[in-house]
C-alpha cells in the first residue's frame, strides 16, 4: 500500500476525466492558489535556466510563453554525470531570475556556479532539498512521480512568487500539465503495479529504482552493481557474479533487465548481451530526454510503454 499522503484537489479533478480518482496516487496536490493576483498580466517574460532539460521540459510548459527557458545539459551523447560546464553555463545561470537544479551530485557544478556568484533575489529550486533527501541519494528524482509532482508544485508556486500579476494564467497552466502527467505515463504505470506487482527485474544502474517504486517492480539486482555503474566505478566481483548468475537463470529468474543507454561501459554492454542470449527483454531507459525535442512526459510514456510491453511479452510466454 502507498504510504504517500494523497490530495485531490477540484482543479485536477476537472481535467481528469478518466482514472481521476487513481490519479491521487502520484499527485501530491495543487498549490494554494492567490486570491490577490492582479487582473494584469505582466508583459515581461521569466528567465528561467534548468541544469537539465526534464527539468527544463516540465518549467517551459508550466510557463507557457511566460518564460524564456535554458536548459544546459541536454545532449543525447552525454552522461550527465561527466557533464565539464562552460563560460556561457555560467553566464546563462548568473543572469536568470528561476534557477533549477537537480542536487545529490548530480550537477554540482551548478552549485558552485550559484555559490560563486550569488546573483541578488534570484530563486533557486533545488530538488533534492525540495524533496528532503541528503546528498548522497539516489539523484534521479525525475524518475518518481512523487517527486515529479513535488516539484512542478514548487515550480508553480515560484514562477507565482516572481509574477504574481499572472497567477491565474500559471494556475490553468500547472492544471493542464498534471492532467498531461497523469493521462501519459502515471496511469501507465499505477496499471504496471496492479498488473504486475512484485515481479523480478534487473538494471544495470540506479536510475531505474524510483519507476520500480512506482510500478511496484521488484529489482532484484544486486545495489552495489547498480551504484557503482552510476557513480562511474568498477561494481565489486562479487555483485557481478551475483548479476551473471541472476542472468543465466533466465526469465524464470527475472522478467526484464532495465538498461541506461547514457552510460554504458563494457560491463553493462555484457550484461545486456547475456540478457539478449537467455531470452530477457531488454528495456533502455536514458538520462535525459531522448530525442531532446520531446516533452518530459511523452518521453516518460514511450519508456513506460516498452516496460509494459517486455513485461507482457513475458507474462505471455509463461
Amino acid at each position: 500500500m502507498l504510504r504517500r499522503r494523497i490530495a485531490l484537489i477540484a482543479t485536477i479533478l476537472a481535467v481528469i476525466i478518466v482514472g481521476g480518482a487513481a490519479a491521487g496516487i502520484f499527485l501530491s496536490g495543487r498549490p494554494g492558489a492567490s486570491s490577490s493576483s492582479s487582473p494584469s498580466s505582466s508583459t515581461s517574460t521569466i528567465r528561467v535556466v534548468a541544469a537539465e532539460n526534464f527539468w527544463g521540459s516540465l518549467v517551459s510548459q508550466l510557463g507557457g510563453t511566460k518564460v524564456n527557458v535554458v536548459s544546459i545539459v541536454s545532449n543525447p551523447n552525454t552522461d550527465p554525470h561527466e557533464y565539464e560546464t562552460n563560460p556561457a553555463d555560467a553566464i546563462a545561470i548568473t543572469d536568470a531570475q528561476f534557477v533549477i537544479v537537480n542536487g545529490a551530485g548530480y550537477d554540482a557544478w551548478a552549485l558552485g556556479i550559484l555559490s560563486a556568484e550569488n546573483t541578488p533575489g534570484q530563486i533557486v529550486l533545488n530538488v533534492q532539498e525540495l524533496v528532503n533527501q541528503p546528498v548522497t541519494a539516489n539523484p534521479h528524482f525525475w524518475y518518481s512521480p512523487y517527486y515529479v509532482n513535488d516539484t512542478v508544485a514548487a515550480m508553480y508556486k515560484d514562477l507565482v512568487k516572481i509574477d504574481p500579476a499572472d497567477t491565474s494564467y500559471f494556475r490553468q497552466q500547472y492544471a493542464e500539465l498534471n492532467a498531461s502527467l497523469w493521462q501519459s505515463y502515471m496511469g501507465q504505470e499505477l496499471q504496471i503495479r496492479q498488473s504486475f506487482a512484485g515481479v523480478p527485474v534487473a538494471s544495470t544502474e540506479s536510475i531505474f529504482l524510483y519507476m520500480a517504486n512506482a510500478t511496484g517492480l521488484d529489482v532484484v539486482s544486486p545495489a552495489s552493481f547498480m551504484d557503482a555503474v552510476a557513480e562511474g566505478n568498477d561494481p565489486p566481483a562479487q555483485s557481478v557474479a551475483q548479476f551473471e548468475s541472476l542472468i543465466q537463470g533466465g526469465n524464470s529468474t527475472i522478467r526484464v533487465l532495465v538498461y541506461n543507454e547514457q552510460t554504458v561501459t563494457p560491463l553493462t554492454s555484457t550484461i545486456k548481451a547475456m540478457a539478449a542470449q537467455y531470452q530477457i527483454p531488454v528495456v533502455g531507459v536514458t538520462e535525459t530526454i531522448q530525442p531532446p525535442g520531446l516533452t518530459f512526459q511523452a518521453w516518460m510514456q514511450g519508456e513506460v510503454a516498452s516496460l509494459t510491453n517486455a513485461l507482457n511479452a513475458q507474462a505471455l510466454g509463461e
